[in-house]
This record gives C-alpha cells, sequence and structure tokens, in this order.
C-alpha cells in the first residue's frame, strides 16, 4: 500500500531538484511566484475572486515542468522552463488579470507567435528522441521538421477551437473583436443570387437588440473573432515555420550537433538519466 504523503512530497523535492539544478531559473520561477502571490493578494483584497482564481491557476501550472519530467522521465532545459514560467506569467497575470490583451497592441500576437514556436520545439523533440534511439526507424531532417511544424499547427488549431467553444457555451470574449472599415458579403445581394456585394468606409456601426438596448460601434463594422483566430494562426504559423528551420539545420548536422551551440538544443527535451 502506498503511502500518500510520499507522492506529493516526490512531486515537491522534485520541482526544488529540477529548478535548483540552474540557478537562473530557480530565481525566474522564485520572483514569478513571489509577484502572483502578490497579486492574488492584492485580487483577494479588492474582491476580485475571478482573479484569485487566475492567480491559483497560474502557481499550479508553475508545477508543470516537474509533473511533466516526473511522469514522462524527460529533461527539460532550463531555456525552456523558464521561458514556460514567462509565457504563463505573461499570459495569466499580465494578459488576463492586468489586461495587457487588451491594453497592450501585438500582447496576444506576441504570445501566440511564441506559443508556436515552443510548440515546434515540443514537436520536433518527441519524434527527434524516436527517430535517435529507434534501430529500425530513420527519418530525414526534412521529415523531422515537418512534422514539429504540422504538431505546433495542430496546438493552434485545438487553441482556437478551445477558444470558440469557450465564447458560445460560456459567454466569453476569448476570440477578440476587430473593427473593420469595410467588407464584402454575398449575403447582402438584393436579388440573393450570390452577387458580392461590397460595403466601404463604414463610419459607424448600429445593433438594435429585441430587448430595446442599443449599442453604437463608432469607426466601423464588429467583426467578432474571424480575424483575431486568422492572425492567432498566421503568428503561429510564423512561429512554428521559425523553430522547425533551425530544427531542420541542427539535425542536417548530425553527429556535429554537440559541437556547436543551438537554439534547437537549448530547447530539446531528453531522456532522463535513471540517477535523475
Amino acid at each position: 500500500m502506498r503511502n500518500p504523503k510520499t507522492k506529493g512530497g516526490r512531486l515537491i523535492r522534485r520541482l526544488k531538484l529540477n529548478i535548483r539544478r540552474n540557478k537562473k531559473t530557480f530565481i525566474l520561477y522564485s520572483v514569478l511566484r513571489v509577484l502572483v502571490i502578490l497579486a492574488m493578494i492584492r485580487s483577494l483584497l479588492i474582491g476580485n475572486y475571478e482573479g484569485v482564481m487566475l492567480c491559483l491557476l497560474s502557481l499550479a501550472l508553475f508545477l508543470l515542468p516537474s509533473f511533466v519530467m516526473q511522469r514522462f522521465r524527460v529533461q527539460i532545459p532550463p531555456l525552456f522552463e523558464g521561458l514556460i514560467y514567462i509565457f504563463i506569467f505573461a499570459s495569466e497575470i499580465l494578459g488576463e488579470l492586468d489586461h495587457y490583451f487588451v491594453r497592450v497592441p501585438g500582447w496576444d500576437t506576441m504570445l501566440h507567435t511564441v506559443n508556436g514556436f515552443l510548440c515546434a520545439a515540443v514537436g520536433f523533440s518527441l519524434v527527434y528522441l524516436l527517430n535517435r534511439h529507434s534501430r529500425d526507424i530513420r527519418l530525414s531532417p526534412l521529415y523531422l521538421a515537418l512534422v514539429a511544424f504540422c504538431f505546433s499547427m495542430t496546438i493552434g488549431v485545438l487553441w482556437e477551437f478551445f477558444e470558440c467553444a469557450m465564447d458560445q457555451f460560456f459567454r466569453e470574449d476569448m476570440q477578440k473583436d476587430f473593427i473593420l472599415r469595410a467588407f464584402t458579403s454575398v449575403t447582402l445581394d438584393p436579388d440573393g443570387v450570390g452577387n458580392k456585394v461590397r460595403v466601404a468606409d463604414i463610419t459607424r456601426t448600429v445593433i438594435q437588440t429585441a430587448s430595446g438596448r442599443d449599442y453604437v460601434i463608432e469607426g466601423g463594422y464588429l467583426d467578432v473573432g474571424l480575424l483575431d483566430t486568422m492572425k492567432d494562426l498566421f503568428v503561429n504559423f510564423i512561429g512554428a515555420a521559425v523553430f522547425s528551420v533551425i530544427g531542420y539545420f541542427y539535425a542536417l548536422r548530425g553527429d556535429d550537433r554537440s559541437k556547436r551551440r543551438s537554439i534547437a538544443r537549448d530547447l530539446m527535451l531528453t531522456p532522463k538519466d535513471d540517477g535523475q
């Protein structure tokens, strides 16, 4: 019979061990954790209980690298681990709690680009390790890069599905809106035969509801989420493509890879030794 106390204690010990192997990562983790706790206290004092939940979620996500390393017996490089902590803090605390997604132009775009880059690194690592340690499988560098790219884009698409579902079923606004000054539509064709109608130089849109409440949108037409989704997928594409190219040349060098410094190697997941 397993001792229930050892499971949680083992995870905490593993977390401390993995982080303290690199002092910079440990310092970064500690600083961000303190900032999240301070943000949680602030949210609690002003009665922002949704903010408290975001902080608790962030603290839980900070444990994710340690959980992955323990559960799947892989070693996450310090650079990759640090980027994960920064990404969580930038998304949950700065983005959601401090409203950087709305206040800072391009904040969401930056995070989606980084996400595409990091997801490609994960996909590349998984297939690279399989290819390296298998006697029967020998995949070309181009194939490894293609798999990394496709893996990242799949994660990006699934995330957009998640955002759409949250907006539709839970009345969120994860797919941010854009103001358009022009659009083309076949729905506005008076003859109903699919002719394209161009609506340009829009200065104001008025939305009338059945309850009698009106919403006035100055400056154009409100696009609900479509352009945001396409923008997110496009920058995810860029991030995935950049790492895929880097990973391609890393795999192409073969045995010479250990002699040269590469961002791909610094982001490469590696299997743990039994003593780790």
